[in-house]
């Protein structure tokens, strides 16, 4: 009788051990929902900027920005955005082409109206450059695909109530700005609430926190994102206003001979 007993015993663990290894997701599977979360075919949304140095001096910026997917399966993005405010950098456009292809670089250009000028952005060293003196890198601004990285599932985390699964992302190109990446995904809405970036020496260097996640229109969005360079003391807090999705949008809104008249 206790032989049978203990065979059962092992049995339900056996059982038990195998419902957790089937149910354990991997950190590539992880990214791919995040990329494949639904939010509209077009979307625009207005944002204020606030980009805070050491010393706690506050500058402020405002944005309107559209986006569409396209290509096949629409798994390619384009999205141009305006800058509204100070007088200074009013009329200043930034447009990208995004490409879920693995090694097509994306396409990405800077309209600076007091020289009445569009620069391309490309190759890696300007992917490390900071956009318009914010805390995003020009490599930020874009979307990556889900195999530029490899990805590692590290744990299940609770923050603020909400159950995260923790991934670490590391590029294959080492020629990347950062080394690794360390994402907390919330489970319920496939949004990222932290993110941390490691420089090259493995040393934390930015740290992005996403707050007033809610729905809109049926889509989830992130009203706030903090993003802060702990090596600097550089902050920038960008706030989304007005978020719209499956608005009337064409493929030739997104030229370069748009993006220079400085708005729609």
């Amino acid at each position: 009788m206790k032989g049978i007993k203990f065979q059962l015993l092992i049995s339900v663990f056996i059982l038990a051990c195998t419902n957790i290894s089937a149910q354990t997701i991997s950190g590539r599977k992880i990214i791919q929902k995040v990329k494949d979360r639904p939010n509209g075919d077009t979307r625009s949304s207005e944002m204020t900027m606030k980009l805070i140095n050491k010393r706690g001096r506050i500058r402020e910026r405002k944005v309107i920005s559209y986006s569409m997917d396209v290509g096949k399966n629409k798994k390619d993005k384009k999205t141009i955005m305006f800058f509204l405010y100070p007088g200074d950098v009013k009329g200043t456009g930034f447009l990208t082409w995004d490409y879920d292809e693995i090694g097509r670089e994306d396409d990405k250009w800077l309209y600076m109206p007091a020289m009445k000028k569009t620069r391309r952005i490309s190759g890696s060293s300007a992917k490390k450059d900071y956009f318009m003196g914010t805390d995003f890198t020009y490599d930020d601004m874009g979307s990556r695909s889900v195999d530029e990285d490899s990805h590692k599932f590290l744990r299940e985390q609770t923050i603020d109530g909400y159950k995260c699964w923790v991934v670490e992302s590391i590029p294959k190109d080492e020629r990347e700005i950062y080394s690794k990446k360390i994402s907390w995904i919330r489970q319920d809405c496939l949004m990222a609430l932290k993110v941390e970036y490691y420089d090259k020496l493995g040393n934390l260097q930015r740290k992005l926190e996403v707050s007033d996640i809610e729905k809109t229109d049926g889509f989830w969005t992130a009203k706030k994102m903090h993003m802060s360079n702990v090596q600097t003391g550089h902050r920038t807090i960008l706030t989304i206003e007005n978020p719209k999705f499956n608005i009337g949008l064409k493929e030739n809104t997104f030229t370069v001979s748009r993006l220079e008249k400085g708005s729609l």
